[in-house]
């Protein structure tokens, strides 16, 4: 094992001890923050299912916003997202769930500091932490952690992708697992589990497509792909979040044409990376993940349940 998981380990121990004990403090909002997060660096599907939970929300009329960091932005401070706008303004998964939900998304390195702005402008009556679960900084009165089958097998950084061990499960409200995972793993037992399920909705592809993506686990998506019947003519990764130029486009259509595939296939958060680049790839076809949740009308009744025993800001 590398030495460096150890000592990032003990950090992460001691820092979560800090909070536990009230040395560093979380800084509460007026309105209720639900937060969204998970173990591991990516790959969960946070952002898919914060815009379900949002749908949910939207459907029960209730009025909210998404907080979020705006990962890989080269922006500082505190923005709204403008849905016009570009991933390197406000960060592609920011962008991608103001498009889909139509809702406040504000982004800053303080989620405390995002979370007034949002208060002052939009006067939500609760607010989503997007990727929350190890900012603390920003208190939260429903902790909601997503997990992966990977998510078991793997290590914490850097030896693997696990930002905190499974014993920092203690603090969610509600697991949520795949519907296909089963598990007796100890840190799950006395949790409220929920189940997802994932669908890949595909729009007309073309044929043998080059089939690319940036983001945290392309195998998944590759293996999605292929169980859909589509035979790419070649598979391409990116690194995760990337930010795709004129080269990238370049070396796509070389590979087109070497190859003589029919277009293109790639993830919805690709699309929003390759920005105005994404009409030079024509055909594309651009991939959505859907998350349903099982038993959907309960999770947002316990949810408020929660919410509504949140103790007054101090």
């Amino acid at each position: 094992m590398n030495p460096l998981t150890g000592l990032y380990g003990a950090a992460s121990g001691l820092r979560n001890s800090l909070f536990d004990r009230g040395v560093l403090q979380s800084r509460r909002l007026e309105q209720p923050v639900i937060s969204v997060g998970g173990l591991s660096a990516g790959g969960a599907g946070k952002t898919p299912f914060v815009i379900a939970l949002g749908e949910l929300l939207k459907a029960r009329g209730i009025r909210f916003d998404v907080l979020s960091r705006g990962y890989r932005r080269k922006t500082h401070g505190v923005l709204v997202v403008e849905t016009s706008g570009s991933a390197a303004d406000f960060g592609d998964e920011p962008l991608l769930i103001a498009r889909r939900l139509g809702v406040p998304v504000i982004i800053g390195e303080r989620r405390y500091e995002a979370g007034r702005v949002a208060e002052q402008k939009f006067q939500p009556q609760l607010h989503i932490l997007d990727d929350g679960f190890q900012h603390r900084s920003l208190a939260r009165d429903f902790d909601i952690v997503l997990l992966t089958a990977d998510d078991f097998r793997d290590r914490l950084l850097p030896s693997g992708r696990l930002r905190e061990p499974f014993a920092s499960l203690e603090r969610a409200h509600a697991i949520v697992l795949p519907s296909s995972l089963e598990t007796e793993h100890p840190a799950l037992r006395h949790k409220p589990i929920w189940r997802i399920d994932r669908e890949l909705v595909l729009p007309e592809v073309p044929t043998a497509p080059i089939v690319f993506c940036g983001i945290a686990r392309p195998e998944q998506f590759f293996a999605q792909v292929r169980t859909a019947g589509i035979i790419p003519a070649a598979e391409l990764s990116f690194g995760d979040h990337h930010c795709y130029t004129r080269g990238d486009v370049q070396r796509l259509l070389a590979e087109r044409d070497r190859l003589k595939a029919g277009g293109f296939l790639t993830t919805e958060k690709d699309a929003v990376n390759l920005g105005a680049l994404q009409h030079e790839l024509e055909p594309l076809a651009i991939a959505v993940l859907r998350i349903t949740l099982e038993r959907s009308a309960d999770v947002v009744d316990t949810i408020l349940a929660r919410i509504t025993e949140r103790k007054p800001r101090s």
